[in-house]
C-alpha cells in the first residue's frame, strides 16, 4: 500500500511538474493537434455508404424496410398548400387593413396643397383686380402643376375659389380639410371600388363647417383630390393562414414494402430523401471503435508529450519547433487520410513517412524524427484495416531509413541520394514482408516503395527551405552552404580583411572543439565564428590583424575615435548579415561575440593621457552572449588573439593565459545570461588548450644559419613596432 502510495505521489510530482514546464499555448497545440487527428481519422471507422445518388442508374430494387414518413412528398404538399393559402388571402379583402401611415401622408398632401395655394397668392399680391379670366387661367395652371408635382387631381374651381379667400378664411379651410381627410383616412377602409362613395360621404361632412361657401368649396376640391386607397396586406394574419394551411396537410408515408427505387431506375430527389430517412444513405457509426481511436491517439500524444518532457525540454519550451512537429504530423495523417480514401489496395504503402522523420531530422533531431516515425506509422495502419499490419511496418521502415539516412548530409542535393535509400529500403521491406505472409498483393505493388522514397525527397527538397524561413529554423544543411567559401561575406572578408579571415578560421577551430567538449552545436559555432567579424570588412585598416605595413592609424587619432570605430564593426557586421539575409542565429554572434566587453586598450590610453573618461564610453553596446555557442565564440575570439600575440607560447603559459581571460570574462559578468556552467567553463579551457597547442607547438632547432636569418626577421618586424603594441591591442579588442 505504501509503495502504491509513493507510485502515486511521484506521478502527481512528474505532472505537476510538467505542467509548470510547458505554457498554455504549448496545451493549446498539442489540443488542437489531438483535435485534428481524431477528425481526419474518424471517418475510416465507418462503414462505406452504397453508392446511390441523385442521376445515377440504381443497380438492385429497394424496399422500405418499415414505414416512414416521404418528407419530400410531405413537404412540396405542404408548400402548395400554403401557396393557395396566400393567393387567397391576397386576392381577399378581409385581409386586408387600414394602413396606420395613411392619416399622415394625408395631412401631409392637404398642407402641401396649402402650401402651393399660398405660394402663388404671394406671387399675385402686387397685381391689381383680377379678371375672371384671369382667375380661371391661374386656377388651370395651379392644378396642373399640383397633378405634376405631387399627382393630386385639385379640381380648378376649388383652386380659383382659394385664390379669392382672405388669409383668415383660408386657414380655417385648410384646418378644415386636414381634420376631415385625416378622420377619413383613418377610420374608413378605402379601396379602388369604394374610393368614389368615400369621397361623396366627405364632400358632405363638409357643408356641415362653418364656413363661407368660397372656403367649402375649397376645403371639398381638396378633401376629394387626398382620399386614395388607404389598406395593406396583413402579413401576419397572411402568414397564419399559411401556417394553418400547411398544418392541415396530412404528412405522406412510405409503407414497409413498397419499392422505392426499381432496378435500373434513375433515381431523383424524392427516392433520395425517402433513402436518407430510412437511413440508407446513413452510415452507422460504430462507437466502440471512435471510442477506442480516441484513446489510441489520446495515448499516443501522450507518449510522445512525455519524452519530449523527459529527453525534448529545449524543443518543449521552443513553440516554433513544436509547431514544425504539429506539422508534419498533420500534414502525413492527412495523406495517409487521402490515401484511405482511394479505392486502390496498394496506395497505403506510398504514404511518404519517411518525408516527416527526414525533415524532422534535418531541422530538430534525429532522436525526436525516430520517436515520430513510430507515432505516425501506428496511425498510418489504422486507417488500413486489413493491411494495417504490413502498411505500419513499411511506414516505420520508411521513417526510420529516412532518419538514417540524412544524419550525415551537407547539402540538399544529397536529399535526393536519401530519398533513393528510403525507396530501396521500403522496396525490401515490402518484398520480405509479402514472401512471408504469402501475400500477392504486397509483393505485386513493391515497386510502390522505391516512389515513396522518391516522393519523400522530392518533399523534403521542396518544403525544407520554407520550413526554415516560417519556422526560423536554421538546419545544418544552410549552415554548410553558409560556410563555403564562396560566400560572398566569406569572399569579401578573405579578399578584403585576409587576417581577420584566417582570425576567423582559428576561431572557428576552437569554438568546435570547446562545443563538442561541452555538448553545444559545433557546427553552428565554427559557422557563427567565420562570421562574427564580418563588419570589420568596413575599415579593415584599423584592425592589427590587417595591418600589414606597419602603420597604424589609431596613432593618429583620439583613443574615443579609435574606440567608436573599433566596436562600429559590431553594427556594421549585423547590417551587412541583415543586407545578405543571414539567419538570425548567426547574426547573434555578429552582435553578441563581445557583449559589453571593455576596449582595454584605448581605455588605459584615454587615461594615461590625462583625460577624465568612462568605462561605459569605452564598451561595446552588448547584448552579452545568451547562449553557449555565442559565449565560447566571444572567449575564442580573445583567446586566439591574445596568444597570437605571446612571445614565446609555450603550453604551460597559453594554459595560464587562457584560464586568466576566461576568469576575466567570468568576473565582468559577460558570461550571466548565458547558460554555461563552471564546468563547461573548465570543458572549454581544456579544448582551447588542446587546439592551441597544436598550433603554437614546439619547434625544432634550426641549423645555425636559419638561426641567424630567423633573428635577422625578428629585428626587422621590431623596428616596424609590429607585436608589441598591435598584438596587445589584438588581444584587447580583437
Amino acid at each position: 500500500m505504501k509503495s502504491a502510495a509513493k507510485a502515486r505521489q511521484y506521478l502527481k510530482e512528474q505532472g505537476l511538474a510538467m505542467l509548470s514546464k510547458t505554457g498554455v499555448r504549448q496545451w493549446a497545440l498539442a489540443a488542437l493537434v489531438f483535435f485534428v487527428i481524431v477528425l481526419l481519422m474518424v471517418a475510416n471507422m465507418f462503414p462505406d455508404s452504397e453508392e446511390l445518388a441523385v442521376g445515377r442508374v440504381a443497380t438492385r430494387d429497394i424496399a422500405a424496410p418499415f414505414r416512414v414518413e416521404n418528407v419530400y412528398r410531405t413537404e412540396l404538399e405542404r408548400d402548395r398548400a400554403a401557396r393557395q393559402a396566400e393567393l387567397a388571402a391576397i386576392a381577399n379583402d378581409a385581409f386586408y387593413v387600414i394602413n396606420p401611415a395613411a392619416a399622415e401622408q394625408a395631412e401631409a398632401r392637404v398642407e402641401a396643397i396649402f402650401a402651393r395655394i399660398r405660394e402663388t397668392r404671394s406671387e399675385l399680391a402686387g397685381i391689381p383686380e383680377l379678371s375672371l379670366d384671369q382667375r380661371l387661367a391661374i386656377g388651370d395652371r395651379l392644378g396642373a402643376e399640383l397633378q405634376a408635382e405631387r399627382g393630386l387631381a385639385v379640381p380648378p374651381e376649388s383652386l380659383q375659389a382659394a385664390l379669392a379667400l382672405t388669409d383668415d378664411e383660408l386657414e380655417a379651410a385648410e384646418a378644415a380639410a386636414v381634420e376631415i381627410a385625416t378622420d377619413v383616412m383613418a377610420r374608413e377602409r378605402v379601396t379602388s371600388e369604394t374610393i368614389g362613395l368615400v369621397q361623396t360621404r366627405a364632400v358632405e361632412r363638409v357643408g356641415s363647417v362653418d364656413l363661407p361657401a368660397g372656403a367649402r368649396l375649397v376645403v371639398s376640391g381638396v378633401v376629394r383630390s387626398v382620399i386614395q386607397p388607404n389598406l395593406v396586406l396583413d402579413t401576419a394574419r397572411v402568414e397564419e393562414a399559411r401556417a394553418a394551411a400547411r398544418a392541415a396537410v396530412e404528412p405522406v408515408y412510405v409503407e414497409q414494402g413498397q419499392i422505392i427505387v426499381r432496378w435500373g431506375d434513375v433515381i431523383d430527389q424524392e427516392q433520395m430523401s425517402i433513402l436518407a430517412e430510412l437511413g440508407i444513405l446513413r452510415p452507422r457509426t460504430d462507437f466502440r471503435a471512435v471510442i477506442g481511436l480516441i484513446l489510441t491517439v489520446g495515448l499516443l500524444m501522450a507518449l510522445l508529450g512525455v519524452y519530449l518532457y523527459q529527453h525534448g525540454q529545449e524543443i518543449l519550451q521552443n513553440e516554433r519547433l513544436l509547431g514544425l512537429l504539429a506539422l508534419m504530423i498533420v500534414l502525413i495523417v492527412g495523406l495517409a487520410k487521402l490515401t484511405s480514401l482511394v479505392d486502390f489496395p496498394g496506395l497505403g504503402y506510398l504514404v511518404p513517412v519517411g518525408l516527416a522523420t527526414m525533415l524532422i531530422a534535418t531541422l530538430v533531431n534525429s532522436h525526436l524524427a525516430i520517436v515520430a516515425s513510430i507515432f505516425l506509422s501506428v496511425l498510418t495502419g489504422i486507417m488500413w484495416e486489413d493491411q494495417g499490419f504490413k502498411v505500419a511496418v513499411v511506414a516505420l521502415v520508411s521513417g526510420i531509413s529516412g532518419v538514417f539516412s540524412v544524419s550525415r548530409i551537407s547539402q540538399r542535393s544529397e536529399l535526393t541520394r536519401a530519398g533513393l535509400i528510403v525507396g530501396a529500403t521500403v522496396l525490401v521491406t515490402m518484398l520480405a514482408l509479402g514472401l512471408v505472409s504469402s501475400d500477392v498483393l504486397v509483393i505485386r505493388y513493391s515497386f510502390l516503395g522505391l516512389f515513396n522514397g522518391i516522393l519523400s525527397a522530392v518533399g523534403a527538397i521542396g518544403l525544407l527551405p520554407y520550413l526554415e524561413t516560417v519556422f526560423g529554423i536554421t538546419s545544418s544543411i544552410r549552415l554548410l552552404e553558409l560556410s563555403n567559401p564562396n560566400h560572398p561575406l566569406l569572399r569579401k572578408l578573405l579578399l578584403e580583411a585576409p587576417g581577420t579571415y584566417h582570425h576567423s578560421m582559428m576561431v572557428g577551430n576552437l569554438g568546435e572543439a570547446a562545443a563538442e567538449a561541452v555538448g553545444a552545436d559545433p557546427l553552428l559555432t565554427r559557422v557563427g565564428s567565420q562570421y562574427h567579424d564580418i563588419g570589420k570588412t568596413k575599415r579593415p585598416y584599423f584592425f592589427v590583424e590587417n595591418q600589414f605595413s606597419g602603420v597604424n592609424p589609431h596613432d593618429k587619432i583620439s583613443p574615443t575615435l579609435s574606440t567608436l570605430i573599433i566596436t562600429s564593426h559590431v553594427k556594421d557586421g549585423v547590417e551587412m548579415a541583415r543586407q545578405h539575409k543571414l539567419p538570425k542565429v548567426l547574426v547573434d554572434f555578429i552582435r553578441e561575440h563581445h557583449g559589453t566587453d571593455l576596449v582595454k586598450y584605448f581605455y588605459h590610453r584615454a587615461k594615461e593621457s590625462g583625460q577624465d573618461v568612462s568605462e561605459d564610453d569605452f564598451r561595446y553596446p552588448g547584448p552579452k552572449p545568451q547562449s553557449k555557442e555565442t559565449a565560447i565564440v566571444m572567449l575564442a575570439d580573445s583567446v586566439e588573439a591574445a596568444v597570437r600575440s605571446m612571445p614565446k607560447p609555450t603550453p604551460g603559459r597559453i594554459e595560464g593565459l587562457v584560464r586568466k581571460i576566461i576568469k576575466e570574462r567570468l568576473a565582468d559578468g559577460q558570461l550571466d545570461e548565458s547558460n554555461i556552467t563552471l564546468r563547461d567553463l573548465d570543458l572549454i579551457a581544456d579544448a582551447f588548450v588542446k587546439v592551441l597547442t597544436g598550433m603554437y607547438h614546439h619547434r625544432v632547432e634550426y641549423p645555425d644559419g636559419a638561426l641567424k636569418e630567423r633573428a635577422k626577421d625578428k629585428e626587422a618586424k621590431a623596428s616596424t613596432g609590429g607585436n608589441g603594441q598591435d598584438g596587445g591591442q589584438e588581444g584587447g579588442e580583437g
